[in-house]
């Protein structure tokens, strides 16, 4: 039998649609407009290219150092996204794989500190990450047991990364959301390749590198994009424990360039809006179908 013709969708469906795209993409058009205008035309409600463009550019880039903080945060966002994908690998494999005591207890946990955002935890961390390490081990291990100043100064000693760029790395290399990702995708391979490959005699690296690993390529283009978005949007704790300027985020760069002088540079900030976007934007095009294929719900699944 031949197959129904498929029915073609009412005009006000296009016509919403249409609408949808235009106020979606209306603010990055405007921006990109506005990053091509003069100091006198941005203000007006002129919708006209101008040629300002590579002299906002010029100044954003050298006197605002734009170029540096988007350098810091492509370094952090690489290192956080790489970090979060191997150890999500290895928890999601103990804990499909391997049989150990309190494992149906570990994975809950884990769970749970999906619903701690950063904000509760920042002062805390901000202890953790800051303060200075100890001086020897001895005075490590003199608090370490001791239940008094373990419990009642748990921050006392820290990493010293008070203004390093690894005190921004480092809280979030474990990702909860990448252990549930990649733990329900194992859950989905039987465990027969497992015993299969332990009777071949395959090491349990050999076994998530040979196999796992190439079975979840889409997952980890999916959480590869997720996680290098997510940091190099983040502002509030690389503003919190970061102190030089030159160590800085481009999130936190942006607010600089706004805050700076006493009459907002708008076409500035602007090209600096667009010109912060580009990284996010290839990464986006390079995953794209590993992010889609990587949350797609099937019938197989």
């Amino acid at each position: 039998m031949k197959d129904k013709k498929r029915k073609k969708d009412p005009i006000w469906v296009h016509a919403v649609l249409i609408l949808a795209c235009t106020v979606i993409c209306f603010p990055v058009v405007f921006a990109m407009v506005k990053a091509t205008q003069d100091l006198n035309t941005v203000p007006t409600a002129s919708m006209l290219p101008g040629n300002a463009f590579w002299g906002n550019l010029k100044v954003v880039w050298t006197d605002y150092h734009l170029g540096r903080y988007m350098r810091n945060s492509f370094f952090i966002s690489l290192w956080v996204a790489g970090g979060k994908i191997v150890l999500s690998l290895f928890a999601a494999l103990a804990l499909v794989f391997y049989k150990f005591k309190g494992k149906k207890l570990v994975f809950p946990f884990i769970l749970i500190t999906l619903i701690m955002p950063t904000e509760v935890l920042i002062l805390g961390l901000f202890n953790l990450v800051s303060n200075q390490r100890a001086p020897d081990l001895m005075h490590l291990m003199q608090w370490m047991f001791s239940p008094l100043e373990f419990f009642f100064a748990p921050t006392k000693y820290g990493f010293g990364w008070g203004d390093n760029l690894w005190g921004v790395i480092t809280p979030f290399l474990a990702s909860a959301t990448g252990v549930f990702l990649f733990r329900q995708h194992f859950m989905s391979i039987p465990h027969a390749l497992a015993d299969s490959a332990r009777i071949d005699g395959a090491t349990s690296l050999q076994f998530l590198f040979r196999i796992l690993i190439p079975m979840s390529l889409n997952t980890i283009g999916a959480l590869a994009l997720i996680q290098f978005v997510y940091v190099w949007d983040q502002y509030i704790w690389p503003r919190v424990i970061l102190r030089k300027t030159a160590n800085q985020v481009v999130q936190v760069g942006l607010n600089m360039i706004v805050s700076t002088g006493e009459s907002v540079q708008w076409g500035q900030v602007m090209t600096a809006v667009i010109i912060a976007m580009i990284p996010p934007l290839l990464v986006f095009a390079c995953l794209y179908r590993s992010f889609m294929k990587g949350y797609a719900l099937s019938s197989d699944k």
